[in-house]
């Protein structure tokens, strides 16, 4: 029986709740007031149940999925106004001992060279990604206890934050790596990472076991309750989510929401990187998998995270023949990261380099609290502002400065309070002459 609350994964994604959730989908998504409740429950930014949302995604007239864009670009404007969050993947192995079907990284490969990086590659990836302008990462490898234990993941942490390039560094770490115990997501915490993020691939638990066959990552309950045990390790703030496709997308849908729905309940603390109409708080990601013209049209569907310039395969950043040997999956955006930065621009977008919220200790409740008032926006515009300030200064194109310097004078009007706007444009002259890390 569904019991959000429970600590155990048949509980908290129960297999007859989202078959009976589809079901009912499937009939009141044809009930005009219904749905209409629904749309105007979810404007007052309070979230949507997973029954709720399952019947908003079975509407198929065009004119409300048109409503239902313009409502979750609204949500996103109301809660992080016009800022796009940057980062990029760092793989530092694909030495692995699961056997996902769908993964060129699984052990009965052959084909694929094998590479883990040592501490003074992982340094140079660090300085090659730092010119360009980066300023948060998100660290990628395969599971392999002895190849990549947890002592590498968090020495190769301690290099990241310790390489300085040019007067600058990278300012927040997130982890993306297999599950693991409490113990060792305590260490993760104490070494300073951002977001702990682990997808859940797909959570049809019948699918599931056939996609992943042999290896620790084949345990169903120990990988679904892996967000759990990162909470109890004190790792407060976390990102989920589904690789659609591996099964039908409805159905993940649902789960994603009560995995949601899950955590809100036990902890208190719901999930990065999620749904903006039912889970309005969230980041939502967009990475270079996909197209230059898919990721322009989801950036007006409350998409509030981006890569750019990203490589997926180990030493991607600093080799420069046959970098894509080990890459774990292609990559349709290509363009560097001046050109992304540039096109968010003239799309009146603010690029975002900003960390401080991991930096200011706003994570977890805290942050939760902040975004769900609506207050973490007063933060958000104007910390970006001094991020892409920084950019503007250190990294960019005389086009992409420019079109920068711009934006940044228009946007500087949004910053609602006068103290705050005040603050902004001095620490942003102080940017031009030399300072550097300015934070609210």
């Amino acid at each position: 029986m569904y019991n959000p609350s429970s600590p155990y994964a048949q509980e908290f994604i129960d297999h007859q709740e989202i078959l009976q959730s589809l079901q009912e989908a499937s009939r009141e998504s044809r009930n005009p007031a219904r749905v209409a409740a629904i749309l105007e429950k979810a404007a007052l930014l309070k979230g949507l149940t997973h029954r709720e949302a399952a019947i908003l995604m079975d509407c198929d007239d065009p004119a409300l999925e048109e409503k239902i864009y313009a409502l979750a670009a609204s949500i996103k404007q109301r809660f992080y106004g016009n800022r796009i969050v940057l980062f990029a993947p760092l793989y530092l192995s694909n030495y692995c001992v699961n056997g996902c079907v769908y993964c060129p990284y699984h052990y009965k490969n052959r084909t694929i060279p094998r590479r883990k990086l040592s501490q003074e590659e992982i340094a140079a990836e660090v300085r090659a990604l730092i010119r360009t302008g980066h300023k948060r990462l998100a660290i990628e490898a395969g599971e392999d206890p002895v190849n990549n234990p947890l002592e590498y993941i968090l020495e190769s942490i301690k290099t990241i934050y310790s390489v300085n390039e040019g007067g600058n560094s990278i300012r927040r770490v997130n982890v993306n790596i297999a599950a693991t115990d409490v113990e060792s997501y305590r260490k993760l915490k104490a070494a300073g990472i951002g977001t702990y993020i682990l997808f859940q691939e797909t959570y049809n638990r019948e699918q599931y076991l056939k996609l992943h066959p042999t290896g620790p990552k084949s345990n169903y309950e120990w990988h679904t309750e892996a967000m759990d045990r990162a909470q109890e390790g004190g790792c407060d703030d976390v990102g989920i989510g589904v690789l659609f496709g591996l099964s039908g997308y409805r159905y993940e849908l649902v789960g994603l929401l009560m995995h949601a729905e899950h955590l809100e309940a036990r902890f208190g603390v719901g999930p990065h990187t999620v749904l903006r109409v039912a889970v309005p708080y969230t980041g939502m990601i967009i990475s270079t998998r996909e197209s230059a013209r898919m990721r322009e049209q989801l950036l007006h569907c409350g998409i509030s995270q981006i890569s750019g310039g990203s490589r997926t395969s180990v030493g991607g950043y600093t080799t420069v023949e046959r970098h894509d040997e080990t890459a774990q999956f292609d990559i349709a955006d290509t363009r560097p990261l001046d050109s992304v930065v540039r096109w968010l621009l003239e799309n009146d977008h603010i690029p975002s380099f900003c960390t401080a919220c991991y930096r200011e200790g706003r994570t977890g409740d805290r942050f939760m609290s902040l975004c769900k008032s609506g207050k973490i926006g007063l933060c958000c515009t104007p910390n970006a502002l001094m991020t892409l300030k920084e950019y503007l200064m250190d990294y960019a194109s005389p086009e992409t400065r420019a079109a920068g310097e711009a934006l940044i004078e228009k946007s500087l009007a949004d910053i609602p309070l006068e103290r705050t706007r005040e603050i902004t444009v001095r620490h942003l002259k102080e940017i031009e002459e030399g300072a550097r890390d300015f934070r609210f």
